[in-house]
């Protein structure tokens, strides 16, 4: 963060989040959105593999945490899921192009379009509903506090269309549940350590974001989005850093390094 002046790396430590307005220029969001216009238009994900994102622990455990489709998806391109956009065998019940929460983990890699952004792993959003989480729940190093969250807005985030909320200075807490891999005679493909507290609603603040806005996540600051119910999307893109010196990447995260697909770094 050496491009950060004193104070705005004074509040990202003591807020455990940043907005660095107009990062990005108008014209790359929206190159950036047709070219995900383009890779919806021609997905292609069976009935069996059709799965609704959430991060609702149970939710979690009973859909994509028990998938292949989603703890294999380190190295490619895949789609996850609104609720309620598919009946009861799978077929969509909203056109495809509004049915999508997610898609990951491997952007960077395969898509020239997002290769030339960033070096890191992206997962762009549509605007869902996210519940309070700690990004470091699902992304952890040893020692903990080394990943961060670059969350970029290709359209306007408001309060209306799902902008995200923190809790300032949640950081600082510590992490208080983590989603691990599980044995692979166990059942389903990951569980969870230790739970979350119940996090008043009051202490909550919205952080709006215009087009080509940057916000910067500290790892273990809680924070979510509300449910898109307007008729503006609210498109986004995430990156995960994490800070290689003197860290290990825990070999309990669900998402692992491939030989195919090592994670690349951000300086060479």
């Amino acid at each position: 963060m050496a491009c950060l002046s004193p104070s705005q790396l004074k509040k990202f430590q003591e807020d455990g989040f940043l907005l660095l307005e107009g990062f990005f220029t108008a014209d790359e969001c929206v190159t950036m959105q047709q070219r995900i216009g383009e890779i919806v238009a021609g997905m292609d994900v069976p009935l069996h593999c059709r799965t609704e994102f959430s991060t609702q622990e149970d939710e979690q455990l009973q859909t994509q945490g028990k998938t292949d489709y989603f703890l294999s998806s380190g190295d490619k391109i895949r789609f996850f899921f609104e609720k309620g956009v598919f009946d009861e065998k799978g077929n969509f019940l909203v056109p495809p192009e509004k049915s999508i929460n997610k898609i990951g983990h491997a952007l960077h890699a395969h898509d020239p379009v997002f290769r030339s952004i960033t070096h890191s792993p992206k997962q762009p959003h549509v605007g869902g509903e996210v519940s309070p989480h700690q990004d470091a729940t699902f992304l952890y190093t040893e020692p903990l506090g080394r990943v961060l969250g670059l969350w970029i807005a290709m359209e306007d985030a408001t309060l209306e269309n799902g902008c995200l909320w923190f809790i300032p200075g949640s950081h600082t807490h510590g992490v208080s549940r983590r989603m691990i891999r599980a044995p692979s005679d166990s059942g389903p493909g990951t569980s969870f350590l230790g739970s979350d507290p119940a996090w008043a609603s009051d202490l909550f603040v919205p952080l709006p974001v215009r087009r080509g806005g940057l916000v910067l996540i500290h790892g273990e600051v809680v924070h979510k989005s509300e449910q898109n119910l307007s008729g503006h999307s609210r498109q986004a893109y995430t990156v995960h850093l994490m800070e290689a010196a003197g860290t290990v990447w825990s070999p309990g995260n669900w998402l692992q390094p491939t030989p195919e697909l090592p994670f690349p770094p951000l300086y060479s």
